[in-house]
């Protein structure tokens, strides 16, 4: 499509795919999308981002990011059916994260029949310098139908500026200037004491009128990466201490082979089954441990203890749907430790060759994103983060830490060693 131009789509269920080609100094971009009434937002709720993933109504759902074949995706699901009669527009934007679009390669946004992935409309962005937003496209109703616009519209002030120039209001640290200095004193000039008053009799004074009801919580669009040089984060500090917090991992398989390794020099498994394990041990304040896990079928429990989840089991990597578990944060109290952490199940020896992402998301708070290093040693099992409870205060701790079980020591002991949880070990399966 050319920039301007509109054509009319279903009102069903669409996948709206952001997406461009990676490489060194590619910044991360993200989609987001805004529902707007005579061009604004009713209320900050309307807006769809990675912080606020998912519409009240259901209309709109941010389905995370996948990494493939040198190419970046980021997706929203729109169910244009559900989108509510006041919505005149839905407005599609992506944002750079650490840089420009003028240093995105590729950028494109897709319409696709989210069940069959076909594609309806494709509007490739012509060209960005210093642009850190963008409008792409848009979502409009024409005489009770729905059509789609290519936008391209830039902005230079980010998702910050893009989203107020919508109405949505957006709680990023502000510098305040200094105060000023309070002026001199100087003593007033000296007045004759005036006459006593007679006594007044004062009526009764209303009662003051009732506090009016708090303002919703403006937007935050803070993300928060763990590095080396700063691996902790506090989720107190973040206001992610209740609601759920969904632990996601995905990975990309740099190279595929099959032969021998060049790294470690004997035989390497074929990468297209490979099967990674998201795992947690824990300890409770009550002194009770264990372990969550898709081995033995230990799934654990998000309403019982140890209120921790996991979800399932997956074999793409993608984030849409790749390994996930949940935390029950309601429950923060009843948490001593948390280690999450994962396992090569099948389809490879070693994390060599593999390029893999874990995001935290807190329900209230920014989510915390880390990478993980290259692998270069013998490892099936990588510590990846540690929550601990220190009176009351939840610190999330960026591992990243690659272990080599010894000879007849499976991975999950090992982890367990290299931690001191001391738990007792019997073989498993799935």
């Amino acid at each position: 499509m050319l920039k301007g131009s509109n054509t009319p789509v279903p009102t069903a269920a669409l996948r709206v795919e952001l997406g461009w080609r990676a490489g060194p100094g590619v910044p991360d971009a993200d989609a987001s999308a805004l529902l707007l009434v005579s061009g604004k937002v009713r209320s900050d709720a309307d807006f769809v981002f990675y912080n606020q993933p998912a519409h009240s109504s259901g209309a709109i759902r941010h389905e995370g990011k996948r990494n493939a074949d040198g190419r970046v995706t980021d997706a929203l699901l729109v169910d244009l059916a559900r989108v509510e009669p006041s919505i005149e527009t839905v407005v599609l934007a992506a944002s750079a994260d650490g840089g420009t679009f003028g240093q995105v390669p590729d950028l494109y946004i897709e319409v696709q029949d989210a069940g069959r992935s076909t594609p309806m409309a494709r509007f490739d962005n012509p060209g960005a310098t210093t642009e850190t937003a963008f409008v792409l496209g848009e979502f409009y109703r024409r005489q009770g139908a729905w059509k789609f616009r290519a936008v391209g519209q830039g902005y230079s002030s980010g998702l910050e500026g893009l989203a107020t120039d919508y109405g949505i209001t957006v709680d990023e640290p502000q510098q305040t200037a200094p105060a000023a200095a309070p002026p001199m004193a100087t003593p007033p000039p000296a007045v004759p004491p005036a006459p006593t008053p007679p006594p007044m009799t004062r009526p009764t004074a209303p009662p003051p009128p009732a506090a009016p009801p708090a303002a919703p919580a403006p937007v935050r669009l803070t993300k928060v990466t763990l590095t080396k040089a700063a691996p902790s984060v506090s989720l107190t500090k973040q206001g992610g201490t209740s609601g759920a917090l969904h632990v996601n991992l995905n990975w990309e398989v740099r190279k595929q082979f099959s032969g021998w390794s060049s790294k470690f020099g004997r035989p390497a498994a074929m990468h297209s089954d490979l099967d990674l394990d998201l795992c947690a041990l824990f300890e409770l304040t009550d002194g009770s441990k264990g372990v969550v896990q898709a081995l033995g079928n230990t799934f654990g429990a998000l309403h019982q203890p140890p209120y921790i989840h996991l979800d399932g089991d997956d074999r793409t990597g993608a984030v849409a749907a790749g390994e996930n578990l949940t935390v029950n944060l309601d429950h923060k109290n009843a948490f001593r430790r948390i280690l999450v952490f994962v396992t090569i199940y099948e389809g490879a020896r070693s994390f060599a060759d593999l390029d893999a992402t874990v995001t935290l998301q807190p329900q209230y708070g920014a989510p915390i994103e880390f990478s993980l290093d290259e692998c270069t040693v013998p490892s099936p099992v990588c510590a990846l983060a540690l929550i601990t409870n220190t009176g009351g205060d939840l610190v999330v701790q960026r591992e990243a830490r690659y272990l080599v079980p010894e000879r007849g020591i499976s991975p999950q002991r090992t982890v367990d060693y290299a931690y001191g949880w001391g738990m007792n070990w019997t073989p498993g399966r799935k």
